[in-house]
């Protein structure tokens, strides 16, 4: 099996090099890091994510369960006293009515991360926990194993945009490494701002081309609305419009929430493990890829799903033991999987 043969294994195989090397060279003392794929804003979604975090905040942070706190949720633990007051009386306003927020009140009381009590019509607050300041960095990357000319044209638009928003701290394209001399993505039209990655997928080796700049994450940021689309010498001006640091800084606690409730190993939560054609397999020890028997490769999300012409719902007697509870191989996979996902996040 070639773990690179889609963009999908090489986007896997890039994960699992991150979450055993991230990060690459001067890790400060006290900093943990984890992975995530597939996340980002409702403009812009990347490939592999990589948060730093402080070891011991993220250790805390465990403490709220591993369940994302949503907008809502983070306005409510972030904001609540050490003692007794009523919610208006202690929260910020949140922008918005404050039936929604009396609703993320209790949602937190069910999930037991703040509590919460009746003084005559009133609604009291008091936090269990100070929600900790666990997210450090973020790193963002892209994942083009042959970035060709026109995969560059394409990406090269979408990097400006992260350039200029600056959610991230810094932003990297992995591709697979070549026999060249010189890297070929080296020569393509991409933004000097960003790094790139060199990957050998099979030995898991990276070799850093072109290191990246780090973004200002703490200034305002530039969210690009329309381009010129009048070919290279169009010189009318691009629409925009600036970002404040606090919403910046809002939306980066917001991915990484995200992030830590599902980790890059979510890749069967979109897939058919219960098909009987769906194996894990692990070629060098390390990472458990998903394979198709009947297509005989590592399948893409897209065609691992209830449509493909091959899909077969496993045998009933795969699970007759322990079934429901237990249930088939896919079951097994999807737990192996969530297990290995959990041990990424200190405390829980």
């Amino acid at each position: 099996m070639n773990p690179s043969a889609t963009e999908f294994g090489f986007e896997l195989r890039v994960c699992r090099w991150a979450e055993r090397e991230w990060p690459l060279e001067g890790a400060a003392s006290g900093r943990s890091a984890f992975v995530a794929r597939q996340l980002g804003t409702k403009r812009r979604r990347w490939d592999t994510i990589v948060l730093e975090c402080d070891r011991e905040a993220l250790r805390q942070r465990a403490k709220f369960g591993p369940d994302r706190l949503d907008g809502d949720l983070l306005h409510v633990v972030r904001n609540a006293p050490a003692e007794w007051a009523y919610y208006r009386d202690t929260l910020p306003h949140p922008g918005y009515p404050w039936r929604y927020v009396r609703e993320a009140i209790h949602r937190a009381d069910d999930r037991g991360i703040v509590e919460t009590r009746k003084n005559g019509n009133r609604i009291e607050i008091r936090r269990k926990w100070p929600y900790p300041d666990w997210l450090e960095r973020i790193v963002a990357i892209e994942n083009k194993p042959d970035l060709d000319a026109s995969a560059a044209r394409a990406l090269s638009s979408q990097l400006e945009y992260d350039v200029a928003m600056g959610l991230a701290d810094e932003v990297w394209v992995a591709t697979e490494t070549t026999d060249e001399r010189v890297e070929p993505v080296l020569f393509e039209d991409l933004p000097v701002e960003v790094g790139i990655l060199a990957l050998e997928p099979e030995s898991l080796t990276v070799d850093v081309a072109w290191h990246p700049r780090t973004l200002p994450v703490d200034d305002p940021g530039t969210r690009i609305l329309e381009r010129p689309d009048g070919g290279r010498r169009d010189g009318s001006a691009a629409r925009f419009e600036y970002v404040d640091p606090e919403t910046k800084a809002d939306t980066r606690l917001a991915i990484a929430e995200r992030a830590y409730e599902r980790g890059w190993r979510s890749f069967v939560d979109t897939m058919r493990p219960d098909c009987r054609h769906f194996e894990a397999r692990a070629r060098d020890g390390s990472q458990a890829l998903p394979y198709c028997a009947a297509k005989g490769r590592c399948q893409t999300a897209a065609e691992c799903a209830g449509s493909c012409a091959d899909f077969e719902p496993e045998p009933p007697t795969w699970r007759t033991r322990g079934w429901p509870i237990e249930g088939g191989p896919g079951k097994r996979i999807r737990r192996v999987l969530e297990d290995r996902r959990r041990r990424r996040r200190p405390g829980l």
